[in-house]
């Protein structure tokens, strides 16, 4: 039902431990402190914030990959999937080797990888690269094939690193539009982005990532012109429009 709890967070921190230069120095610091929200079914969250905010890491704790160093993390009992466009590669293996890979590690079943071996290469688009070592692959090459396989998991809850802006803008329109029917299809979703237009589009909620904390929840235009005020920008009067300036915040990459 549309209003079943997913995710309930309490007061979440997560700390990691730096390259110790001088032993003998405090060398951790907090990833993330005293994060708090919930997330119901079929809500579209974006996570919004500077490179080194906590968004790769807060989606980790919701896909369970990270275990919080306080706080408490509970989720329902459903499919989590995890969308990183270049995550899970072994760049000594084959683009169909590595097709099987991520695969297995996304949780497909090998004869549902194998079953839907020829609609991810139809998807991905690298012709005859598909046997070849993903070493000699390009960037976009590895985003969108990256893409093309976990497009295809079945999953309750989408989790988006990043995974909207593979490859070429041909390819990306594409994306966005597969996730779009996707979101439609009453998946719940959280993703980080730092694509405005993205989440003007698709998110219905936006927590906003300040050095690991969690800034008050406002609606998704406050949010947003908040954090762009942050960096001297602003969402123009169409904040709506899709060919904004603000398309991309690169200054956050």
């Amino acid at each position: 039902m549309k209003n079943d709890l997913i995710f309930d967070l309490r007061d979440i921190g997560v700390r990691y431990r730096k390259v110790a230069s001088m032993p003998w120095k405090n060398n951790s610091f907090w990833a993330l402190k005293q994060v708090s929200f919930q997330i119901f079914r079929g809500q579209i969250l974006g996570l919004i914030g500077r490179n080194g905010a906590g968004k790769s890491t807060l989606l980790r704790v919701l896909a369970g990959i990270i275990r919080p160093d306080c706080g408490t993390c509970s989720r329902a009992d459903v499919r989590i999937t995890l969308q990183s466009a270049n995550a899970g590669f072994d760049q000594r293996l084959t683009g169909r080797q590595n097709v099987m890979l991520k695969g297995l590690l996304l949780g497909m079943e090998k004869r549902q990888i194998l079953r839907s071996m020829d609609r991810i290469m139809e998807l991905a688009d690298i012709g005859e690269f598909i046997d070849q070592p993903m070493m000699y692959y390009s960037s976009g090459m590895k985003a969108r094939l990256g893409f093309s396989i976990s497009y295809f998991v079945e999953t309750d809850v989408i989790l988006l690193d990043e995974a909207l802006s593979p490859g070429d803008a041909a390819f990306k329109a594409k994306a966005n539009e597969l996730i779009k029917k996707k979101i439609q299809s009453h998946h719940t979703v959280v993703m980080a982005s730092h694509s405005i237009s993205n989440i003007q589009d698709l998110c219905d909620r936006v927590i906003h990532l300040e050095k690991g904390c969690s800034l008050e929840e406002l609606p998704v235009e406050q949010s947003l012109q908040r954090y762009l005020q942050a960096r001297g920008k602003r969402l123009p009067l169409d904040s709506k429009s899709p060919k904004s300036c603000l398309e991309e915040v690169s200054a956050d990459r």
